[in-house]
């Protein structure tokens, strides 16, 4: 038997199991759904980590989806069950949105997310991240990737960082590779990945052979999501098309090789599902519905024992 933790929405905690033999078609069955904090108007945009023993979830508060008041919120937990907020970090001028947190290689945690500006100035979105020895206390902010890309999600591989940013203009609908050897200063690595129909969101998977497999969100034209492959240095990517549209796209690999994504399904209904991904056959099988509706997604993905 084997589990993972899920947090979605910044509002409920999934304990996952999954139940298959070798061979077997893989099964999921949903053991647990607990509602972990719901103190703000709204709160969404989750990500989580295990860091020292302790559960880390992190996610935007604000009176809205949008609203000029965004901030984002770090609680924590030792069992999963009771949660206590550590920080809240603000913006007097911008709205905080979509948190992602990851730990360092020197053994820090390292928030993320980017500010949506409040008043007109020469740039709308600027993408920060910070960094705390406890997720108490907090260092200042540090404004990375270029300006009016939304650094979307980074994923820490050996001794370097590396995520893709999407272009928040209409003139700029493009993802760019970025590189970072300590999270506050990131270099570009591909100036033009991938530019068809809106792509967006992104989460990276890196393999103990090196190969990186990105699962891409599309929101224009066919608006189907990508998966993409590399071999270092990252350079040069392949894309296929996995014939289904998502949103919000978290996805880990199990320790037996399977990936597990999650993500939000439009057809047949807007729910968050957790899917099975075929690297080889670059399919998207859905496998759970949890318990959701609307605008919903955004997960945070760990395994624990």
């Amino acid at each position: 038997m084997k589990c993972f933790a899920l947090s979605v929405l910044a509002l409920t905690s999934c304990l996952t199991t999954t139940l298959a033999a070798a061979g077997d078609p893989p099964v999921a069955e949903l053991v647990e759904c607990r509602r972990i904090w719901d103190r703000a108007p709204h709160n969404a945009f989750t990500d989580l980590v295990r860091f020292e023993d302790r559960w880390y979830c992190v996610f935007r508060e604000g009176r809205g989806h949008v609203s000029p008041d965004g901030a984002l919120r770090v609680i924590t937990s030792d069992d999963g069950e009771s949660w206590e907020s550590t920080a809240l970090l603000t913006s007097e001028d911008s709205d905080l949105r979509d948190a992602k947190i990851t730990v360092t290689p020197d053994g820090q945690l390292m928030l993320s997310g980017a500010e949506a500006m409040n008043k007109p100035v020469d740039y709308r979105h600027q993408s920060l991240t910070w960094f705390s020895p406890d997720g108490k206390n907090w260092s200042q902010r540090y404004e990375v990737a270029d300006r009016d890309f939304w650094l979307w999600r980074t994923t820490w591989y050996k001794d370097r960082t590396y995520g893709f940013g999407y272009g928040c203009r209409k003139d700029n609908r493009l993802i760019r590779l970025y590189t970072s050897t300590d999270g506050k200063r990131f270099d570009r690595l591909i100036e033009r990945a991938f530019d068809a129909d809106y792509p967006n969101e992104t989460e990276l998977v890196f393999l103990p052979d090196d190969t990186c497999y990105c699962l891409l969100r599309r929101d224009a034209g066919k608006a189907t999501a990508q998966l993409g492959k590399a071999r270092p240095p990252y350079t040069d990517w392949t894309w296929r098309d996995l014939g289904v549209r998502i949103g919000g796209p978290a996805m880990i690999r199990l320790p037996d090789g399977r990936f597990v994504a999650v993500v939000r399904r439009y057809d047949g209904g807007v729910r968050t599902s957790l899917h099975w991904l075929d690297p080889e056959k670059a399919t998207l099988t859905e496998a759970l519905r949890c318990p959701s509706g609307g605008d919903t997604s955004y997960a945070g993905l760990v395994w624990h024992e």
